[in-house]
Parts: C-alpha cells; sequence; structure tokens
C-alpha cells in the first residue's frame, strides 16, 4: 500500500562578491555572477518517517563545517540527523563554505549558507503532499570522458590536454547510465530526481555558477512546466568533461585554462541539455512503485591514512613552502602535473600529524525499492558500479560529496598507476573496495 508524502523547496544561496571560490590550488575571488546558486530538497514521507534529500550548489565542505550544517537542518527542523541526506553537486565556480578558508574573506558567509539550507528543508516538508514514485534509468551519452590516461614514457596523468600525441589510452571507462526518479504530487508540482555521474569543473574563471548540475535542473524545468528537479551527483573522481578526442564543434567556445583543460559556459550548458534530454527520454515511462515506508542507517566505516615516508616529507614541505609562498614557478612542473604534486605535497605534510586511521561516514535512505547511498568524498565510477550491483534494491543511486567530505577514493590499482587523485589522496590503497564492501552491507541491512 502507497502511503509516500513529498514535498520541494529551493532557496538562493548565491554569496557576495569578493568570496574566495573553491576547487583549485590557486586564489580566485568572486568578481560576477553567471547563473544563481540554490539549495534544493526534497522532503520524503511515509508513516512517521519524514527524511530530506539535499543537494547544494557548493564544490565541497569539509566534514567538520559540514556537521554544523546538518546539526542546524536537525535542530531547526525536528529531524534525526540520519534522516537528512545532503550533497554537494561539486561545481568549481562556487564559494568557500569552510570558516577557516572564509575568515579573511567573508565571515558571515558559512552561517547564512546554513540558515538557508535549513529554510530550504523547513519549505520542503511544509510542502508535503500525498504522492506516488516512479523510476527509470536513461543514458547521457558522450558528456563525460575518462579523465586518466597511460602516457608513453608509463606514467599516468590527469587531463594531459586534448590532443596530446603522448597519450597511450584511458585508464578506466565511464558509465552513462542516468537515474531517474519521477514522483507525482496530487495538485502539485512533479518532483524529478536524477544521478549521474560527471565532474562539474567546465567553467573556470571568477565568476559564480552552478555549472551543469545546476543549469540541467533549470533546462529540465523549463522544459517541462510543471516540473521542480533536484540533481544528486554521482562517483565522479575520475571522469569530467574533456574528450581528449575532440573535433569538429566539440571545442565551440571553449577556452585552453591553466591546467591543460578546455572549458567554456556554454560547454556546461551542452551537458545540461544532454543531461535534461536524457531525463525526458524516460520521463513518460517510469515504474511506479508503492512505497510504505521509509528507512534510513549510516554507519562509520574505519580507513587507514596515507601517510608519507620520512623521506617524501622533506619535499613535501619544500613545495608546500614554494605554493604558499606564491613560487609555483619554481616547482619543476607544468599544467596538471603541477596541481598534482602541490596536492600531494599537502596531504603529506596535513597528515604528518594526523592519526592513523579515519571514519568514513556512509550515509542511506531506502524509500520503497531504490535505495540512495551516500559517500563523504569523490568515489571513482568503479564503486559506484560495485554499489549498482547491490541485489537488495532495484535501484541504487550512489552519491558523491554526502555529509562530509575527505577527498578522493580511488580503487586499488590506481595507486600502482600514480596520477592526481591517487597521489592527493588521504587513504591508503583498498579503501575504494571498501567502501563497496561496506557500502553493500550496509544497503542489505535496509
Amino acid at each position: 500500500m502507497n502511503k509516500l508524502y513529498a514535498g520541494y523547496a529551493a532557496t538562493v544561496i548565491t554569496p557576495p562578491m569578493g568570496i574566495g571560490i573553491s576547487g583549485y590550488f590557486k586564489d580566485r575571488f568572486a568578481s560576477g555572477v553567471l547563473d544563481d546558486l540554490y539549495a534544493r530538497a526534497v522532503a520524503l514521507r511515509a508513516g512517521e518517517d519524514t527524511v530530506v534529500l539535499i543537494a547544494v550548489d557548493i564544490c565541497l565542505i569539509e566534514t567538520p563545517d559540514f556537521r554544523r550544517a546538518l546539526e542546524q537542518i536537525s535542530a531547526d527542523n525536528g529531524l534525526p540527523m540520519d534522516h537528512i541526506f545532503m550533497t554537494c553537486t561539486h561545481t568549481h565556480t562556487s564559494p568557500f563554505v569552510n570558516a577557516t578558508r572564509t575568515e579573511a574573506i567573508d565571515k558571515a558567509y558559512p552561517d547564512y549558507f546554513n540558515r538557508r539550507v535549513s529554510d530550504a528543508v523547513k519549505f520542503a516538508i511544509a510542502d508535503l503532499k500525498p504522492a506516488k514514485l516512479g523510476w527509470a534509468v536513461g543514458k547521457a551519452e558522450n558528456v563525460a570522458f575518462v579523465r586518466r590516461f597511460r602516457m608513453k614514457d608509463g606514467s599516468c596523468r590527469t587531463n594531459p590536454g586534448v590532443g596530446n600525441p603522448d597519450v597511450v589510452h584511458p585508464i578506466g571507462d565511464v558509465d552513462e547510465r542516468l537515474n531517474v526518479v519521477r514522483i507525482d504530487r496530487e495538485n502539485a508540482e512533479t518532483i524529478v530526481i536524477s544521478n549521474f555521474a560527471n565532474h562539474p569543473d567546465t567553467i573556470g574563471g571568477d565568476l559564480i555558477s552552478a555549472d551543469w548540475p545546476g543549469l540541467s535542473c533549470v533546462a529540465l524545468e523549463r522544459a517541462i512546466p510543471g516540473v521542480k528537479a533536484l540533481f544528486l551527483n554521482g562517483t565522479q573522481g575520475d571522469v569530467n568533461h574533456i574528450n581528449i578526442n575532440a573535433k569538429g564543434g566539440d571545442l565551440n567556445n571553449m577556452f585552453h585554462d591553466f591546467d591543460d583543460v578546455h572549458r567554456g559556459y556554454a560547454h556546461a550548458k551542452h551537458i545540461a541539455n544532454v543531461v535534461a534530454g536524457g531525463i525526458m527520454s524516460v520521463y513518460e515511462k517510469v515504474n511506479y512503485i508503492d512505497v510504505d515506508e521509509i528507512r534510513c542507517k549510516q554507519e562509520l566505516v574505519p580507513v587507514p591514512a596515507n601517510k608519507a615516508t620520512a623521506e617524501e616529507l622533506v619535499q613535501a614541505h619544500i613545495y608546500k613552502k614554494l605554493h604558499e609562498e606564491g613560487h609555483d614557478d619554481q616547482i619543476p612542473f607544468e599544467g596538471m602535473e603541477l596541481t598534482t604534486v602541490v596536492a600531494e605535497a599537502l596531504r603529506m605534510v596535513k597528515l604528518a600529524a594526523a592519526p592513523d586511521t579515519f571514519d568514513l561516514l556512509l550515509s542511506s535512505v531506502a524509500v520503497g525499492d531504490l535505495a540512495f547511498i551516500g559517500i563523504p568524498g569523490e568515489p571513482f565510477t568503479g564503486i559506484g558500479r560495485g554499489l549498482k550491483e547491490n541485489k537488495s534494491f532495484d535501484l541504487v543511486l550512489p552519491c558523491c560529496i554526502t555529509n562530509g567530505y575527505e577527498g578522493y577514493f580511488p580503487m586499488q590499482d590506481s595507486y600502482d598507476e600514480g596520477g592526481y587523485e591517487a597521489r592527493s589522496s588521504n587513504y591508503k590503497a583498498g579503501t575504494a573496495e571498501l567502501i563497496i564492501k561496506k557500502g553493500n552491507a550496509l544497503l542489505d541491512t535496509l
């Protein structure tokens, strides 16, 4: 018997100008707005249980600050902490939310952000209406590409650049499946929740934008009147928008950025249109299911820290000092390789005084025969595939940067291959496989 109620709300979280922009290992400060940032919330209720799914147009929020936001949402709305499933879309043209990073820029923004997200939850709960839920799996083709490559010298390189003659082959593959959840409500707008894996670093520069995840919500709402959209990014740690074999009009209105990456706002719109089109291709053909209960559960998973040796720390301190003093030109690397060695050095120095293990919070919500599972960082595509194969549910939607941020989670073989993600990861090889094992066990308990 169907007992589902659903509500929706969105609040603007666009920051003031001058605030620091997250996403790069270089300073950027907001000088304008291409499109507004939003906190979008969907409230779901069946029986006595109410959960909220939230997507914020933010690159990342470090776990302690994430926790403060969740505590405010919980206190303001009378929700248990494990009934709040909050994700960042990971747009790289959004502000820092961490209080320590914004202290010299805009001290008020973190509190403003927390309040606006809590308001979205409050409004979504107030909007609850009787509903029925359906799901389908579509495709978003030729917009996500592997970003790790084997080079002629045997190395692995992230984002080697369009047309690089030293590329031998990509490492990994792309999951183009687009999960779609349609929620029809009595005398109210239809809610569409989508889930797709791709890295939203499509625009660059110092103008605020929600990138293609936010733009895909806008595109869908314009295309289907009476629809409200929520996008939950997937396991996007090893894929992004760059087609290194671009040809014809593939690079229209894109520019070659400092890190060998081609970017452009028009390309963000293109990805948004493809994602929205993929949703529309299955929108009328969803499989409706009864929802008689909602179940939530979280689990802390201890994982080993990826610490450096004493010898490695010596060089790491040198690179960290040069980077923080603005002397990247004295570090003997360029483009994405420079980003890689800087990120690796910062990781090594940070973890030198850290504990030997970290606790990762896995979050799950079951709604009828489908489930959402959240990972507090940037998982590789292989993690998503491993969780989607779970036999306890007809559909599993894996989500990145959920209820915390703890960096990259590369697959085990990536540590032997090298590249930005593995060299910057806070965790030892085997963590991704542990997430798959523990995540599936968590889903099974639901």
